[in-house]
């Protein structure tokens, strides 16, 4: 799988997605502090997403998009390292 995440896009995604996260999971429990309803599984869903392309390092849509965020060297043969 190549990395085609940068660092930025990583922090925003890390980030993102555990605020999405915190903000869904009480809603779901019932503790909510933001009236999500029957949204807090799309919330929560995104977040999940969002926290585990940051956390590979790797995100399928940008890869059908044609987008790659990460540094590129003139000698990639695109393999993994």
């Amino acid at each position: 799988m190549i990395k085609n995440v940068g660092s930025t896009d990583r922090l925003i995604r890390l980030i993102a997605g555990a605020i999405l996260i915190i903000i869904a999971v009480p809603s779901l429990a019932g503790m909510a502090f933001v009236g999500l309803g029957g949204w807090a599984w799309l919330v929560g869903l995104v977040g999940v997403v969002l926290l585990a392309t940051g956390l590979l390092n790797f995100c399928y849509v940008y890869t059908l998009l044609g987008i790659n965020t990460g540094k590129t060297s003139g000698t990639s043969t695109g393999q993994p390292r």
